[in-house]
């Protein structure tokens, strides 16, 4: 009986709409909206695998960092660590923040080629780097004050907003962007479109 036919792929029950186009009919909105949600949370994801892509080859093409705000893209790996930790310590669903944690690999992996291609690095640098490898497996593994938790996930959306002021700053004082990405950019600037309520 297709009434209560259930076909369940990645958390997505399928059945109440093939039910219903069965029937010759519209899917409930009941049905439908979940499943759309969904769905739109998996292309999201699906879409995060390669934001930072074009920022990561432009820099190996080119094998200079110039016109990049270093300060910028560590503001944003410490934004992402955060999110990331707090959808997880939450419980939501992998379709509600994976797109982070792809984020955070690439934020990772572009970090690391910023500071190859970067001026030799001072202490200043290395202990920065040492700090962060410290202290974010802590945060992701939930293993702080949940009231701390709480501040840093509200935080979050200021250091997105003060991780762009750096390199819009680099961006006007050398009247270029450098090796800045217009696609990446571009991507983030759309995700940013797309999450808004």
């Amino acid at each position: 009986n297709l009434d209560t036919m259930e076909l369940e792929i990645l958390g997505m029950n399928f059945g109440c709409v093939l039910s219903a186009l069965s029937d010759a009919k519209i899917p409930e909105k009941e049905c439908l909206l979940p499943l759309v949600s969904k769905l739109l949370g998996y292309c999201i994801v699906a879409a995060s695998t390669t934001v930072k892509l074009p920022q990561i080859l432009k820099i190996l093409k080119h094998g200079s960092v110039r016109g990049l705000s270093v300060a910028s893209f560590e503001l944003e790996l410490i934004g992402y660590t955060i999110a990331l930790a707090y959808c997880i310590h939450k419980g939501l669903p992998f379709s509600a923040y994976g797109e982070l944690a792809f984020l955070l690999i690439q934020a990772i992996i572009l970090i690391g080629i910023i500071y190859y291609y970067s001026p030799p690095m001072g202490s200043k640098t290395w202990m920065k780097a040492l700090l962060y490898c410290g202290l974010a497996p802590t945060v992701l593994a939930g293993k702080i004050d949940p009231g701390l938790f709480e501040i840093l996930y509200a935080s979050q959306h200021a250091i997105f907003f003060c991780a762009r002021v750096p390199q819009i700053w680099k961006n006007f004082t050398n009247k270029s962007t450098g090796e800045l990405s217009f696609l990446t950019s571009f991507m983030n600037f759309a995700g940013s479109l797309g999450k808004l309520d």
